[in-house]
């Protein structure tokens, strides 16, 4: 894929700056150092290595990545890894894609507690997956599934959601069948949008009862009890949105599905249209009117606030699995899975099987050919040392 014409890193590195002294210290550390990492990214600042070809002897010079998780540039590899992870714990059965969102009169709740918020979703979501497919009205299965948070909306607006994955069954209570769901249909949204609703709101208010919510500024006033609970009152009475996508084709898809969610960042580079004259333009898909395509032009102080919206408190963990994918015994439990999976008659328990064939491993190193004569091998010859502390960093950093 040929390199996009704009970068996020291009618009910190023309207005970072004057971003951070505008701002001073209301910028938080953690942002300071996603701009940092994101400025200075494939440059010279972070090092690198030379190359040389072993037919003609011409050099090329790489520069290191910053492998920041909010880097537009820095998630092939890291998703590339994750998703060789999950090959082997693929089941031959339908997979549903089910969303849940929170109403956007959270949001500045939300913004003031990051942490704490996101930790609510997620139980929350797991609590009601779990909860709905139990009950022998529904499914009456133990499920197991993954969670990945989103917190952005397409024009960079804070949206905090999840998208979860689930196998098309799961254990009896005793753990000794395998239920199939229905084919093409999981659980009932309606169900799952109130009882998400009632368990979010109930974690929120416990929450707040332990004086674990931060509010300050235009929410101040919710410091008083009563007047916090006549707030949540409308969020009790409107419905939530969660809702549920068509199944995959089968397995061989959810890998490719699952790439599209797993390592995305807020918004990427490919939809940067134009930077320049203090402002920047980039593409967003309107949903609401058949996924039209718009331009939305925002100033580089508005566009760099509203991309750090989305940085995740430090040592977040955004990928979770629960029920029976959850870490501890995952293996085990998918070898039961597939071992029941087999028992049953085929038209109940599969979709599509697995490629026989054995997959190539991504990460093997390969020659590079050498661009210039296009017969020799780039050869690593020489280690580029990062510029320290010590060393003077020039405003505009070489980005080659």
């Amino acid at each position: 894929m040929p390199r996009p014409p704009w970068e996020v890193a291009d618009v910190i590195r023309l207005y970072g700056e004057d971003y951070r002294q505008d701002q001073g210290a209301s910028v938080p550390t953690s942002h300071r150092r996603v701009l940092h990492a994101l400025e200075t990214c494939r440059t010279a600042v972070l090092g690198g290595h030379v190359d040389a070809c072993d037919h003609c002897g011409a050099r090329q010079i790489s520069y290191n990545s910053c492998r920041n998780r909010h880097c537009p540039k820095c998630q092939s590899l890291a998703k590339a890894s994750w998703l060789e992870d999950r090959l082997d714990e693929l089941l031959p059965v339908e997979y549903f894609h089910v969303v849940f969102t929170l109403p956007h009169q959270l949001a500045s709740l939300g913004l003031q507690n990051k942490r704490c918020f996101y930790n609510l979703l997620f139980k929350a979501t797991a609590e009601t997956l779990r909860t709905i497919a139990a009950d022998p009205k529904h499914l009456g299965a133990q499920i197991g599934f993954l969670a990945v948070l989103h917190t952005w909306g397409q024009t960079l607006t804070f949206h905090p959601h999840l998208h979860c994955i689930v196998p098309g069954g799961g254990f009896d209570p005793a753990g000794e069948r395998w239920i199939a769901c229905r084919p093409g249909f999981f659980l009932p949204v309606r169900v799952l949008s109130r009882f998400f609703r009632r368990c979010f709101l109930e974690a929120l208010e416990a929450t707040y009862d332990k004086g674990g919510l931060e509010l300050y500024g235009s929410l101040d006033e919710l410091r008083e009890p009563e007047t916090f609970r006549r707030w949540l009152d409308p969020l009790r009475d409107s419905e939530w949105i969660v809702y549920a996508k068509p199944p995959f084709g089968g397995p061989e898809k959810v890998l490719d599905y699952l790439g599209r969610y797993t390592h995305r960042v807020a918004i990427a580079n490919h939809r940067i249209l134009d930077v320049g004259d203090g402002k920047v333009s980039f593409r967003w898909r309107d949903y609401r009117h058949d996924n039209r395509l718009e331009t939305m032009t925002l100033s580089a102080e508005e566009f760099l606030r509203r991309f750090l919206l989305h940085v995740l408190p430090d040592g977040f963990v955004r990928i979770r699995h629960f029920g029976w994918l959850a870490n501890r015994h995952r293996t085990e439990n998918i070898e039961r899975a597939r071992r029941l999976i087999a028992q049953q008659p085929p038209e109940a328990a599969t979709v599509g099987e697995r490629d026989p064939e054995p997959r190539s491993e991504p990460f093997a190193a390969t020659p590079r050919l050498c661009p210039h004569c296009q017969r020799g091998q780039l050869v690593r010859v020489e280690i580029v040392p990062p510029i320290t502390a010590t060393t003077q960093r020039p405003r505009g950093v070489d980005s080659s």
